[in-house]
């Protein structure tokens, strides 16, 4: 939860040029497999689509601000972006412009935040022209 509140304060701070979307994906340390002793939460293996949609309104309450998704039960976004079970991307005209590295060690805000300050200094110097449709 405290990489979910970096991650809202992040999407907070860059609102004016992106656009933050969370996705919920299979649980990472369900109570009923792989048990984390700082798990948060105690979530069983989904066994199906509420299942799911039942935790995700958990991670919903960690960020109240960012609009969540929630992956189908075949994985198909974790499988398609690699997630398993924390990553960070950046998308934009349909390609990634930053993949982060798989969490928990490779999930980095301070990546994330460095691309974003990088991408809004280029946005603000002069003689770029931004276009919005």
């Amino acid at each position: 939860m405290a990489r979910l509140r970096s991650f809202q304060r992040l999407a907070a701070h860059f609102v004016d040029i992106a656009d933050f979307l969370l996705v919920y994906i299979e649980e990472a340390h369900p109570s009923d497999g792989w048990v984390s002793s700082d798990a948060a939460y105690s979530i069983p293996k989904h066994q199906c689509l509420q299942d799911r949609l039942r935790a995700a309104r958990l991670m919903r309450e960690g960020a109240p601000d960012c609009p969540l998704a929630v992956d189908t039960m075949d994985n198909a976004s974790s499988a398609a972006y690699g997630a398993y079970f924390e990553r960070l991307y950046i998308i934009q005209e349909e390609k990634v412009m930053y993949q982060g590295g798989r969490g928990p060690e490779g999930y980095k805000i301070s990546e994330l935040r460095s691309w974003l300050d990088q991408y809004k200094t280029r946005l603000q110097s002069p003689g770029t022209v931004v276009i919005q449709v």
